[in-house]
């Protein structure tokens, strides 16, 4: 086994696009697929997306979208973030669909988003400026789906009542959270990022939505040390051996993703929870083991019933965090794609 070893289940990820196709009821899907996919591989994803039966493709910046632009020469691409004027010309050439995220001049001769804010007080505009031939679509996005649905019925209140009378254009407003639980909210299509990779947009257990994780990650014990005690493993002593203690170290650390705050969660191994003990280090982590196992023995650190939303909680951050940072880069691990 590598080092770190990323799988991702296409057939997981074709399943959550039907899934989520099903709660929209009719309104268009466009797949979010910036940040490399949320870490899974943006053109897999993206080719898996589009065969299922999304219409479009969502980006952060023009630099994203032109990689992809090469993959899918006739599919639509929209860059959701702002844009600097040296962009302009590059996404024109490409074909690619603009975001207005504040006050200023409409690009030119290539198909416009206008964005509003109505209560996220990030990108948007306070108010809907003209809306010229090449304006296609009109969006805002949600502060609160996930926690707040009534804050989230509010905006998309505002965002309505400005739109009225623009209704020959797309809008669209909702997230992963909104169009699982804010049915009004789905309009005539909707920007889904987070459940299609299987991770739950409210912080549970992903199949109370009906959405299956895509990524796993595993490594292997490459050593397994007896503590004696008062001996101690890594950075700081944080961990010291009350008895003896054996101890397994998987050659994954921060560096990898698996970052310093998630001392005291647990992974998997040989198929059973074991707590990771000790300081994170970047290329290395402990694990707590009941007894001496073999070098080698797999380590689980997401799949096979782990969750991404687990090792959230233990850092006191979001899985969008955890997903986008694992490093898929071939120096440091072998990533494989599935089709099951």
């Amino acid at each position: 086994m590598h080092r770190s070893e990323l799988t991702v289940d296409l057939g997981a990820f074709r399943r959550n696009v039907r899934r989520l196709l099903g709660a929209l009821e009719g309104a268009e899907l466009w797949a979010v697929v910036k940040a490399n996919g949320y870490g899974h591989g943006a053109a897999d994803v993206s080719r898996a997306a589009l065969a299922e039966g999304a219409s479009a493709l969502c980006l952060a910046t023009v630099a994203e979208a032109l990689v992809l632009r090469l993959e899918f020469p006739g599919v639509r691409l929209i860059v959701m973030g702002p844009t600097t004027p040296d962009e302009v010309a590059a996404a024109r050439e490409a074909r690619l669909e603009l975001t207005v995220v504040s006050d200023g001049e409409i690009p030119e001769g290539l198909p416009v988003h206008i964005k509003l804010d109505t209560g996220m007080g990030r990108w948007g505009l306070a108010e809907l400026p003209g809306t010229p031939a090449h304006v296609v679509g009109l969006m805002t996005h949600f502060a609160t789906a996930d926690t707040d649905l009534g804050f989230a019925a509010e905006q998309l209140e505002r965002f309505v009542a400005a739109t009225a009378a623009h209704a020959h254009l797309t809008r669209h407003v909702a997230n992963s959270a909104a169009a699982l639980r804010l049915p009004s909210a789905r309009l005539d299509a909707a920007r889904c990022g987070l459940a299609l990779y299987g991770l739950s947009p409210f912080g549970g257990d992903p199949a109370q939505e009906g959405l299956e994780p895509v990524l796993a990650w595993r490594s292997y014990l490459a050593r397994v040390v007896r503590l004696a005690p008062g001996e101690s493993t890594g950075y700081g002593r944080r961990f010291l051996a009350d008895r003896e203690r054996w101890i397994g170290v998987a050659p994954v650390g921060y560096a990898d993703g698996f970052r310093r705050d998630l001392t005291g969660t647990e992974v998997l191994v040989l198929g059973e929870r074991r707590r990771v003990v000790g300081t994170i280090s970047m290329d290395a982590f402990a694990i707590e083991l009941p007894h001496e196992l073999p070098v080698g023995a797999p380590v689980t650190l997401l799949g096979e019933g782990l969750l991404a939303e687990e090792h959230a909680r233990v850092a006191e951050t979001i899985t969008y965090e955890l997903v986008t940072g694992v490093n898929s880069d071939p120096t440091r691990a072998r990533r494989t794609t599935v089709d099951a």
